[in-house]
């Protein structure tokens, strides 16, 4: 496979137009930034582009506003947290890309940085349109591709910027996604182990089986896991379930049985009687009509421990149970401070990747270690999974 073309630290930029396309799709409620772990991600490169007096003009965008200017999408807020972070000029651009789009940008000087507004007000972003692409282009000198999350869309600010200008490249928090990312697929340590849960296994199965191939421990945990027990007959009451997944559970077992990976599911649950109640730790043949299973049991907390112990490489997607109330938050805990507690004697490589992960282990009180933690969530999975990502592509 081509080598990604990454960005060189000892390139000279003084005066050039650099296009930096981030993530800063940050949640927001009532326009205050609720978590800013993305933007801070991004703030020592934009930081150093400075330093070497370049022209930045950055692109990100927010939500999906599918091409309408809706006004509670505005990286307005991100704005002003930028203009108070960095120490320099910051502007906003509000406008639209007409044919006069590159004089609107000539004010911009050495080390100083333009945000644009949320780029999916276009449609034409969405669209991957080639004009609109050109125009984007037009603006710089360089692109570079700093936002791994949206690498596998083709969209313009990610993939046809690219054929219009001389050079692209990737960014630092891109390479180091990847990299950590590659701990787990290609340059790994055994036993490797992979912890997925969420609740589809349907959007998830190409990963799954693509993964079986290349680790030695796979555990199912959270809602995902409620239709393993379907598959052996164990009753679950209330629980959520997806049809129809008989045949893709037996495809599961039937690759790991052929490349020798052990699948573990869970052996107690806890369960509630609704999602906003408490907990009761029961054995899987104690599950009644009215309950919901909403997180794993002790036991299975027990014996995920020991296998994280004895692991050297984890990856970990999707949290344990319904995290979002205290009393089924037990289980996704003790598997971070398990993960977090030998990564931190040197003993375990730990990615750690999706949303609800992350939110999850935002809730722990102590301070939690990990080798990386990945905000990209169906980039993950894809580059997970093998596939080779639109804006990845056109890097190499």
């Amino acid at each position: 496979m081509d080598k990604i073309n990454f960005f060189p630290d000892n390139l000279n930029v003084q005066n050039q137009k650099i296009i930096l396309r981030l993530d800063l799709n940050v949640p927001l409620k009532d326009k205050i930034i609720i978590d800013d772990t993305r933007i801070n991600l991004c703030l020592p490169f934009i930081e150093r582009l400075i330093k070497k007096k370049a022209k930045i003009i950055i692109l990100s965008h927010l939500g999906r506003p599918k091409g309408i200017k809706d006004p509670t999408l505005s990286l307005s807020p991100i704005y002003k947290y930028l203009k108070n972070k960095l120490k320099t000029n910051v502007y906003f651009f509000m406008g639209n890309f007409d044919d006069e789009i590159k004089t609107k940008f000539s004010y911009l000087k050495e080390g100083e940085v333009i945000l644009v507004e949320n780029i999916r007000y276009f449609k034409e972003e969405t669209d991957n349109d080639e004009n609109f692409s050109k125009k984007l282009a037009s603006l710089g000198d360089i692109y570079i591709n700093d936002a791994f999350s949206c690498s596998h869309r083709k969209q313009s600010s990610i993939h046809k910027i690219t054929k219009f200008i001389k050079k692209s490249f990737a960014g630092p928090l891109l390479k180091k996604e990847i990299d950590a990312i590659n701990l787990v697929i290609k340059n790994k340590k055994e036993p490797v182990t992979c912890i997925i849960g969420g609740s589809k296994i349907s959007t998830k199965i190409n990963v799954i089986t693509s993964l079986i191939k290349k680790i030695n421990n796979l555990i199912i945990v959270g809602a995902m896991a409620n239709n393993f027990f379907i598959y052996k007959n164990i009753k679950v009451g209330k629980s959520l379930v997806e049809d129809n997944t008989n045949n893709i559970i037996e495809k599961i077992y039937d690759e790991a049985k052929k490349n020798n990976c052990q699948i573990i599911i869970p052996e107690d649950c806890v369960v509630g009687t609704k999602f906003d109640g408490n907990g009761k730790n029961k054995n899987l043949e104690q599950i009644e009509e009215n309950d919901i299973i909403l997180d794993i049991g002790f036991n299975t907390v027990k014996k995920i421990r020991q296998i994280i112990d004895q692991s050297n490489t984890i990856l970990w997607n999707g949290p344990a149970g319904y995290f979002e109330n205290k009393h089924f938050l037990f289980g996704t805990m003790s598997i971070a401070e398990s993960i977090s507690k030998n990564t931190s004697k040197n003993t375990l490589i730990s990615v750690l990747g999706g949303g609800d992960t992350l939110a999850a282990i935002n809730k722990s009180k102590n301070k939690l270690s990990f080798t990386h933690l990945s905000t990209a969530g169906g980039a993950f999975l894809e580059y997970l999974e093998g596939k080779d990502l639109p804006g990845l592509s056109v890097l190499k």
